[in-house]
């Protein structure tokens, strides 16, 4: 039988793009086999993280670019007052640390939620293969296309939306991300304790708990610890978007 570092080095030497599952997901999905060989070459295997356990941390020089394989992590910006704002979760397949390229250091924190696996892309070696194979440069470009667009609807989000509009959006959002990834959009556990969801929404805590209750009673949710269970998809659309219906 292996010894449990043995088998964790073995579990990290096994891990190829060729057999991952997220791989149509990830940056090699428009690559051929062959090219795929090329990627997988360039990328780092690293030891799960463990939950509250950094991948990095806000200034540390920019190195690489993380895909991760399992788990989730949040991003935490210290701000200028001291106060902490969550400014992202970060769930399997996504990229992490972009955000870092132009300033040359990560502007956050990233922190596992969970135990995570991530696989570790040296950029310089990204960016020299990038130039080879045209297509994972138009998937990078994607990449950093979608976290543009995330952040604007983050931002519409909490400039826009009522508190229970926004946390119907973010129910929304998760639960796409999770049918993306093949898991069931209606039932999923929350990584993130609400104090994480309300500092991300820029709501109070209490605010999380109340508005999770009266969506209960609503029936349009079932929530039983961090497992969510969604029971009426369409009245949490309506939710999210009826200001704007109003306004329109």
């Amino acid at each position: 039988m292996l010894e449990p570092m043995s088998r964790r080095r073995s579990l990290l030497h096994e891990a190829r793009c060729q057999t991952c599952s997220l791989s149509s997901l990830c940056l090699p999905l428009a690559l051929e086999m062959d090219d795929m060989g090329q990627f997988d070459a360039i990328i780092r295997r690293r030891a799960p993280l463990k939950k509250g356990e950094p991948l990095f941390r806000q200034g540390d020089t920019f190195t690489s670019v993380y895909a991760v394989r399992s788990g989730s992590l949040k991003q935490v910006t210290a701000e200028g007052n001291g106060s902490e704002q969550l400014t992202n979760f970060y769930l399997p397949s996504e990229l992490v640390g972009l955000d870092g390229i132009d300033e040359e250091q990560y502007p956050g924190s990233v922190i596992a939620l969970e135990t995570t696996t991530i696989c570790e892309i040296p950029f310089d070696r990204l960016d020299l293969l990038s130039e080879e194979l045209p297509e994972l440069r138009v998937q990078l470009y994607r990449s950093m296309s979608k976290e543009l667009r995330d952040d604007r609807r983050m931002m519409r989000l909490l400039s826009r939306k009522t508190a229970d509009q926004r946390l119907a959006s973010f129910l929304i959002t998760l639960s796409d991300r999770f049918r993306r990834r093949g898991y069931s959009p209606y039932s999923f556990r929350l990584s993130m304790p609400r104090a994480d969801i309300g500092n991300y929404l820029g709501l109070a805590v209490e605010t999380v708990s109340r508005i999770l209750s009266r969506f209960q009673q609503q029936n349009v949710v079932a929530v039983s610890g961090r497992e969510v269970n969604i029971l009426d998809m369409p009245r949490l659309i309506t939710l999210a978007e009826e200001e704007e219906q109003t306004a329109s």
